[in-house]
């Protein structure tokens, strides 16, 4: 009997997350520590603590976890301990990463509509502020999971291979605390994005309006903070659009069904609860690839940046090369 199509799709697409999802965020971690995209501070820091976040999930998640279950089976990694462990640390990473991006949608929606505010929240000070306190939140939230799994099966005394306990599986806490997580995670973040982009376009809206009735059509044309208000807009869009659809099916599922199947006990199974659990993981996990890509890339400094790099590592690579022959 050979696996199903969806198992034969995690064989080819976690390799490729893995492949694009580290040197992504690696360069995007990099370039934002530099300081040379024209953003402010605080956006830096939430943009670069963005990308760790989403660097952090693609290692625990895709390469420790399921890569590891379907290419490279490292025996300790089965361990119960670490395998709870790591689980525990896979939810901290997404609760950061999809609090990181909820903490950097309120900075823009107080940047452009809240002028008297801006100057108060919008630094540097606060923005590491919230950056810790959403990552102690996000451990502390955790912490019971670590109770969520037992052993499978203990040999000679070491337990292996995490699976839910009786009490997770049945006991209403549980279940109340996975419509709570399911809450916290992605659902309030959903409302709170679109809640804060509908806002900040609304305003923009209404600003443009004010400024196009004062200026003739020519300067309208020509005027840079219109031309800016608009590439604000496009970022806004893009941003809560590739969100929203990426974590639609995890939140449908989350809201409906469990998580089971996690630790893939049952690589043959067709059910389409099960095919929509996976697909559900698949574009949860490829946002951890796709958010920093269209924070930066709509940049025009993150792209000069990034093309400096480039010519940088090329130029670097042909002087050693050059080193290396003339020193034979």
């Amino acid at each position: 009997m050979g696996y199903p199509v969806i198992y034969e799709i995690d064989l080819i697409f976690y390799p490729v997350l893995a492949a694009i999802g580290i040197p992504v965020n690696l360069v995007a971690i990099v370039i934002l520590i530099r300081g040379k995209c024209g953003l402010s501070k605080s956006v830096s820091r939430y943009l670069g603590s963005m990308a760790a976040a989403d660097l952090a999930v693609v290692i625990i998640d895709v390469i420790l976890h399921r890569i590891n279950n379907m290419y490279l089976p490292i025996s300790f990694l089965y361990l119960t301990p670490i395998c709870k462990i790591n689980f525990v640390m896979y939810i901290i990473a997404v609760d950061c990463s999809v609090w990181f991006t909820v903490a950097f949608t309120f900075d823009r929606f107080v940047t452009i509509c809240c002028q008297k505010l801006q100057t108060k929240y919008c630094t540097d000070k606060t923005a590491k502020m919230v950056i810790v306190s959403v990552f102690v939140v996000s451990c502390l939230r955790s912490i019971p999971f670590y109770f969520s799994d037992e052993p499978a099966f203990i040999s000679d005394n070491m337990p292996w291979h995490c699976v839910p306990t009786t009490a997770y599986l049945y006991s209403p806490l549980w279940k109340a605390y996975e419509w709570i997580d399911s809450v916290t995670t992605p659902l309030l973040p959903f409302l709170l994005i679109l809640i804060f982009n509908a806002l900040t376009v609304k305003h923009i809206i209404s600003v443009n309006k004010v400024r196009m009735r004062l200026r003739s059509d020519s300067a309208n044309q020509n005027d840079p903070e219109i031309k800016n208000r608009r590439k604000s807009m496009i970022l806004l869009f893009t941003i809560s659009t590739n969100f929203i659809l990426l974590w639609l099916t995890y939140v449908v599922y989350s809201v409906n069904w469990p998580v089971v199947n996690f630790n893939y006990t049952d690589k043959y199974y067709s059910n389409s609860i099960y095919i929509l659990q996976q697909v559900g993981f698949m574009l949860q996990l490829l946002s951890s690839s796709s958010n920093t890509c269209i924070y930066g890339l709509t940049q025009r400094k993150f792209r000069e940046e990034l093309k400096n790099g480039v010519k940088y590592f090329f130029t670097l690579n042909g002087k050693l090369c050059k080193q290396s022959v003339s020193g034979i």
